[in-house]
């Protein structure tokens, strides 16, 4: 792990806020330089958050089998993703692995910390291209370089914005190939019946799986990400992160909302009902060319017109995803699953829709 790791990072000595230095319960709190006015009237407010986030961690565990000390809690995912970045790239050296069509912030976040970008795309049915990535590998290692190497690569299951998850059998195999650090986003995992990533953590030390409460758990105001990883890589990941990253309100919420477990199954149970009526309504109207497979909240839609239709729905009021520019995506519209309502306002006006 050391040797992946920047040696910056590596040799850190963690900043250590007061909350750090104290645990339990005490009458007269002087130590963390608050203010001991509450001007909001919110028991709390005027006191810093857990910078650990124990007790989500701990509701994670016993509701979602998430163990305790594996679990790192981010400002959402999207955090842990650009921490993975700085723990691990070498600014102008390293680089990312993505599998393009897949979540733009990837290559976002490697951009933003100077980290080059290896491409693997994906085939042009969305699944894995072994032999692409095996070649890939190969002439890395091939080059010589003494300094500068692949060090993450992304797998998002299921994949945004094309909905497919891979098997886990699949990701077992990206894991074995690769000796840097694979991380497997499942973001929209809840809406699939694959197996987690979760399960090969014992088999392979380098692996890191995301999730959020943003999705299936309704939290997406909250900014609540998850990593769940080895406890060398959550220890580097605490150690290097911001000191309060996750605000109080945002460790309420996500207590709260991890105590609707049966609500949450509930609502889960719609929304795959709703997505297979969504699913078989698409292909009947003449405007839509094909509906592609999905294990996610979302449809991705191929159009005839993807540019005017998406504009003529948003006149209505109706806004969706326009990925035509991606690759394998041309003339392609992700389409999330809302309320039974929403989704027949977009099928009335799709079925409504004229070519200019």
């Amino acid at each position: 792990m050391r040797e992946l790791l920047r040696k910056n990072i590596a040799n850190l000595v963690p900043y250590s806020c007061a909350r750090n230095d104290f645990e339990g319960e005490a009458d007269v709190y002087l130590d963390a330089n608050e203010n001991w006015r509450d001007f909001v009237g919110e028991q709390g407010r005027n006191r810093y958050p857990d910078p650990l986030c124990k007790q989500v961690r701990k509701a994670l565990d016993e509701v979602l089998g998430l163990p305790f000390a594996n679990t790192v809690i981010g400002n959402g995912s999207d955090e842990i993703i650009d921490n993975l970045f700085r723990c691990f790239c070498n600014p102008g050296l390293d680089k990312a692995i993505i599998m393009s069509p897949t979540y733009g912030a990837y290559r976002v976040f490697a951009d933003i910390n100077d980290v080059l970008v290896g491409q693997v795309p994906l085939k042009a049915d969305f699944s894995i291209d072994f032999d692409g990535l095996e070649a890939f590998l190969q002439q890395e290692k091939k080059s010589g370089v003494d300094e500068g190497r692949s060090k993450l690569l992304f797998i998002c299951s299921p994949n945004n914005p094309t909905g497919n998850a891979y098997p886990i059998d699949q990701i077992e195999r990206v894991c074995s190939l690769f000796d840097g650090i694979t991380v497997v986003d499942e973001a929209y995992f809840d809406f699939s019946s694959t197996e987690s990533a979760v399960s090969l953590l014992s088999r392979f030390p380098r692996l890191v799986v995301l999730r959020t409460l943003s999705k299936c758990w309704s939290l997406a105001n909250a900014r609540v990400g998850i990593a769940v990883a080895n406890e060398a890589v959550c220890k580097v990941l605490i150690s290097m992160k911001y000191p309060y990253n996750v605000g109080g309100p945002s460790q309420e919420l996500a207590l709260k909302g991890l105590v609707q477990a049966d609500g949450v199954r509930e609502a889960l149970a719609t929304t795959l009902e709703e997505r297979k009526r969504v699913e078989a309504a698409l292909p009947l109207l003449p405007c839509v060319v094909k509906v592609f497979p999905s294990d996610a909240n979302f449809l991705l839609v191929r159009v005839d017109q993807a540019d005017a239709i998406y504009h003529y729905l948003a006149q209505k009021g109706i806004i969706v995803r326009n990925r035509s520019r991606e690759l394998h995506c041309e003339n392609c519209l992700r389409i999330t699953i809302g309320s039974r309502e929403e989704n027949d306002k977009l099928l009335v006006a799709l079925s409504q829709y004229k070519e200019i």
